[in-house]
């Protein structure tokens, strides 16, 4: 039986962006959630499970796979989601996690800065910008780092690459490519890196930001000439919802546009729409953009 704080199955994917078969998978291969039975005899999911469930999605959210999340214990996590468990001892965090616990965001955004112009934005995004998001969300979930503390780091990082980015010339620069995530996406972190990675290589950017409806997409990539879409999915994002979305974008693009999916969820397109390529990582965009190019001079 569960208690009144119990919400459903449904409201619980509602809630955390996870589906109901990622958290049914769960429950059989890690033995979380633990989800009791309402009076139906339906999976009812208490408060203090379902905040951990946030806390597992931001991992996600950030590159971790489930399997690397669970094994940082969830008895431990769960113990931290109802506040039983005082904070681990902080420990070999990287310089510029110290100095956002610290609270000395000046500094941080300053070695962001400096480490964008003395490694290039390619070796910044890659090897330091990347990592470094997943470790802000691993300290938050351990309970290192506050929800404000990782949204000031999310805000200096993305300042700095913005910054990076519009100092790069894109005039003229082709493939033109239209970045967005689909409706429903709300993290836009990777398509500012992804973004970074395709201005570097010297293709011409077009940002939609996050969350924009096909029908958009489709008309914007009309009105702006874009020869590539690319899309960024979170692993928190419905895997059910991400590979109809692409299949209605792919229906929707003139057939000579080619459409791209990268971010830690577009793995789950396992077998993509004809004409979707999916990128596995952020290097990947220099290989596709390389393929594109050459398949072009030849045409």
């Amino acid at each position: 039986m569960t208690n009144e704080n119990s919400i459903g199955i449904a409201a619980v994917e509602q809630e955390t962006g996870l589906s109901k078969d990622t958290l049914r998978v769960w429950e059989r291969r890690y033995g979380f959630p633990k989800p009791g039975r309402d009076a139906n005899g339906e999976r009812a999911y208490p408060s203090d499970q379902v905040h951990l469930l946030h806390r597992i999605r931001r991992l996600m959210d950030q590159g971790a796979r489930p399997g690397r999340i669970f094994a940082m214990g969830v008895d431990a996590l769960e113990a931290k989601a109802r506040g039983e468990a005082p904070a681990p001892a902080l420990g070999g965090l990287p310089a510029e996690i110290e100095l956002l616990r610290m609270h000395r965001i000046a500094a941080l955004r300053s070695v962001l800065e400096q480490a964008a112009l003395r490694d290039g934005l390619y070796e910044f995004v890659t090897a330091t910008a990347a990592p470094l998001a997943l470790q802000v969300g691993e300290a938050w979930a351990r309970g290192e780092l506050q929800v404000y503390e990782e949204h000031l780091f999310s805000e200096q990082l993305q300042s700095v690459l913005r910054g990076a980015i519009a100092r790069l010339d894109g005039a003229g620069a082709v493939p033109r490519v239209l970045l967005s995530t689909l409706p429903g996406e709300q993290h836009g972190l990777g398509l500012l890196m992804a973004q970074a990675v395709f201005a570097l290589e010297g293709a011409g950017c077009i940002s939609l930001g996050t969350q924009t409806p096909v029908r958009e997409l489709a008309d914007a990539v009309r009105a702006e000439g874009a020869h590539i879409v690319a899309l960024s999915a979170s692993n928190s994002y419905p895997a059910g919802q991400l590979k109809e979305g692409v299949a209605q974008l792919r229906a929707a693009l003139p057939p000579a546009v080619e459409l791209w999916c990268g971010g830690a969820g577009s793995a789950r397109l396992r077998q993509p729409a004809a004409g979707v390529r999916v990128l596995a990582d952020l290097a990947g965009i220099r290989e596709a953009l390389a393929g594109w190019r050459e398949a072009r001079a030849t045409a």
